[in-house]
């Protein structure tokens, strides 16, 4: 018979930020040094009836990009010093 080995359960971002089709996803990463995060920016955008992401961004989203990574920072730097996680549906929509 197999052994089968413990996974860890998957984990999904911690938080999102969103201004239009602009969105920064939050992830939360255990290090030996304590809990650190990670953002990735992505444009959010429609292809016939589905919805899709690219991290390419045209003149007129740099705006929404830099604001959107200002919130995240934001978020990253006030939730730096806790370790519990908080659930998706916590996120910032405007």
């Amino acid at each position: 018979m197999a052994q089968q080995t413990a996974k860890s359960p998957v984990k999904g971002p911690v938080h999102e930020v969103r201004l239009g089709r602009i969105k920064a996803t939050i992830w939360e990463n255990e290090t030996r040094e304590g809990i650190r995060h990670n953002v990735s920016l992505t444009r959010i955008y429609k292809d016939g009836d589905t919805w899709k992401d690219s991290s390419s961004f045209g003149r007129d989203d740099l705006p929404l990009v830099a604001k959107v990574a200002d919130l995240a920072h934001t978020w990253v730097y006030e939730h730096g010093k806790t370790t519990a996680s908080v659930t998706p549906s916590e996120s910032t929509q405007f």
